[in-house]
């Protein structure tokens, strides 16, 4: 999975019209106690130890919709948190979710701006619903995760660098990348 967030970064996510470039990712593992699968095999958690390539999609704070892919073998509970894209496509239908303002810069915003809902869970991030698709390497900064209270210092934030919809705090030194 730390081969995976980096990895995503640069990677296009399409849905139902809508498409953005993965800007910020988090890595999830079942040996730390912010991911879910920390608990063990459960009905919510089972997806995570799933097939790679699979959408873990969960509510988080009982508002917002995460999207997350499972990315290691079967049996190791471990996902990457899309934390931010930046709009590529669909932005006529993405203001209509999101109003005005940032579309997707942070977890909760990017799903409500693309449509995605609890429904995708256990779906394949290949043949769909949502599609995530290759695209160009970038450059990037680690910094720890936010948004958590445990296992928070572990560097497993990945952040494209001259992205301004990467969510804030930026982790440092990434301000200097911005055009």
């Amino acid at each position: 999975m730390l081969e995976v967030a980096p990895a995503l970064l640069g990677c296009i996510v399409e849905f139902e019209g809508c498409a953005g470039r993965i800007v910020e990712t988090e890595a999830y593992h079942h040996t730390e106690a912010a991911c879910h699968a920390y608990v063990g095999l459960t009905a919510r958690t089972s997806v995570l130890y799933g097939a790679p390539g699979t959408a873990y999609v969960y509510r988080s704070y009982g508002i917002h919709a995460l999207l997350n892919a499972v990315c290691e073998p079967e049996d190791v509970g471990a996902a990457v948190l899309i934390r931010a894209l930046e709009p590529l496509e669909g932005l006529t239908e993405m203001r209509a979710r999101r109003g005005a303002g940032e579309l997707c810069n942070g977890p909760g915003k990017l799903t409500q701006a693309m449509g995605i809902n609890l429904t995708e869970n256990d779906t394949s991030l290949i043949d769909g619903p949502i599609v995530i698709r290759e695209g160009g390497p970038l450059e990037y900064v680690t910094g720890p995760r936010i948004g958590i209270t445990k296992a928070a210092e572990l560097p497993w934030r990945f952040c494209a660098l001259g992205y301004r919809d990467v969510s804030r705090p930026w982790p440092p030194g990434f301000r200097d990348s911005l055009k």
